[in-house]
């Protein structure tokens, strides 16, 4: 069990300090971060949350999964690694 947790179903008024806000009743949040559009600056619908422990994550996992939060249920698990970028395209044309 790692200390990041994925944060999905957000809504899209949520914002860095109300995920910190919502998983604090559970430990120390090392970090909370939104997923925001590069273009538009609109929230993806998902973020990430770091806790101070694995224990504080299992936490907050088994208390916020589930629970509305601005409106909507969310969705909390284990963060996954990042996956390995898309391989680059064998250049062709010619």
């Amino acid at each position: 069990m790692g200390n990041k947790l994925y944060v999905g179903n957000l809504p899209y008024s949520v914002r860095d300090a109300d995920l910190a806000e919502a998983f604090a009743p559970f430990g120390t949040v090392t970090s909370a971060k939104v997923m925001m559009e590069r273009d538009s600056g609109r929230s993806k619908g998902f973020g990430f949350v770091e806790m101070g422990t694995d224990a504080q994550a299992q936490a907050a996992i088994e208390g916020v999964n589930g629970q509305a939060l601005g409106g909507r249920s969310v969705v909390v698990n284990e963060a996954r690694p990042m996956e390995q970028q898309r391989p680059p395209r064998a250049g062709g044309g010619g």
